[in-house]
């Protein structure tokens, strides 16, 4: 069995190491000529680091990332609201690690590369179109840097290429664009002194904006700042989450904003990047592959970033695919066992970042029950997780 992966996302790696693990060939095709450590700050739930550490990252994760115990809910004078343990603080066995997106990414790669094989992922090769066969994918596959064509054979394909995927756009070609929420997110990293204990993250509320900030490590602080501008509608190709954004748009909404132990003004005009991007995510599918095609992270299930999940759901997805594939000789059945064990589960998830509200004017014990209800929703409970049997082949 030979598995290619088209997008070489968390969820991509994440899904050949998975493989690999399973006994199972992977490789990896990239759009992109090179992987480079791009983007901002991302939070990987228990239920994610417990799958890369059952894949040998432990030590990797610990090194590169920020344990975070607690979310630490405030209103713009810094009075503290409610505050929500997490990671190994609330009794999971795993930590949740804060840590910078691309240099995740760049230690998943690292790990294909020393796994798999220097040419486990092909980069510069942009997945264009595919044709189901009764024993296989013939995949067509475009060389960037000749602007050639050539095909490839594998036993199944895995779009796991983001929110703009091929693979969806060709399975689900009535789907149409993205769907805006309405609410604008503005993504920086600067150097900062850390705030609080050093391992929290906080949630802001002001008047007309929220921010989230954790520490991602080296001396450094991932915020966002959410902000409505319209009512929801479809967005199309506007919505891109590397479109880089200006301190001038974001600073009037936080000017006046006196936390005392975090400069969020100062956060906004020193950092070292600034993105901008509307939220966006998709409606859930009745159904993501069929036969020996399937999808995968945000191509299968894009969602909010609002519950700190989507790279989490990912990395799962990557698990789950692999055990389902080596627990059973056909791959279209092990395929659908896959996507029958995920599609609910990740639709549940979309459904509850959706429904998550601000922080502004709720009391502690609602903001107690609304965290609360959100990892049930999610499938994160405590002792469900703790549990849960190992997803690594046996």
């Amino acid at each position: 069995m030979t598995v290619l992966v088209a997008g070489a996302g968390i969820g991509g790696l994440t899904a050949a190491l998975s493989l690999h693990a399973a006994g199972i060939d992977a490789t990896v095709v990239e759009s992109a000529r090179d992987v480079r450590p791009l983007g901002v700050g991302i939070n990987l739930l228990p239920h994610a680091v417990r799958e890369l550490t059952e894949l040998g990252l432990a030590d990797g994760l610990a090194a590169l990332g920020v344990a975070t115990a607690e979310n630490v809910y405030t209103d713009r004078a810094g009075r503290r609201i409610f505050t929500d343990l997490c990671g190994r603080a609330r009794g999971y066995h795993w930590p949740q690690y804060s840590v910078h997106r691309g240099e995740l990414q760049l230690l998943l790669l690292a790990a294909v590369r020393e796994r798999l094989g220097a040419d486990a992922v092909r980069t510069g090769n942009r997945l264009v179109g595919f044709e189901e066969r009764t024993d296989g994918v013939r995949a067509r596959l475009l060389d960037r840097a000749t602007g050639e064509e050539r095909e490839y054979d594998a036993t199944a394909l895995v779009g796991a290429d983001g929110l703009h995927s091929v693979v969806r756009a060709r399975l689900h070609p009535q789907d149409g664009p993205p769907r805006w929420s309405g609410i604008r997110m503005w993504r920086g990293v600067t150097q900062a002194p850390p705030f609080l204990t050093g391992s929290s993250m906080t949630i802001v509320t002001g008047e007309d904006a929220e921010l989230v900030a954790y520490p991602i490590g080296r001396g450094r602080i991932n915020w966002v700042l959410l902000v409505r501008e319209a009512e929801a509608q479809p967005l199309g190709e506007d919505a891109r989450w590397n479109r880089a954004g200006r301190p001038a748009d974001v600073l009037p909404h936080v000017a006046d904003w006196e936390l005392g132990w975090l400069d969020v003004p100062g956060l906004v005009m020193r950092s070292d990047v600034l993105l901008q991007y509307p939220m966006v995510d998709r409606d859930p599918l009745p159904t993501w592959g069929r036969g020996r095609v399937t999808l995968l992270g945000d191509a299968a299930h894009p969602m909010y970033p609002v519950g700190a999940n989507g790279g989490s759901q990912a990395i799962v997805d990557a698990r789950v695919l692999a055990h389902a594939l080596a627990s059973v000789p056909d791959v279209p059945e092990g395929l659908a066992r896959y996507e029958s064990a995920r599609r609910d589960a990740t639709a549940a998830v979309v459904r509850a970042n959706r429904a998550m509200h601000r922080a502004a004017g709720r009391t502690p014990q609602e903001l107690a029950r609304i965290t609360g209800t959100y990892r049930h929703a999610t499938g994160s409970d405590v002792t469900v997780l703790n549990s849960r049997a190992s997803l690594t082949p046996c």
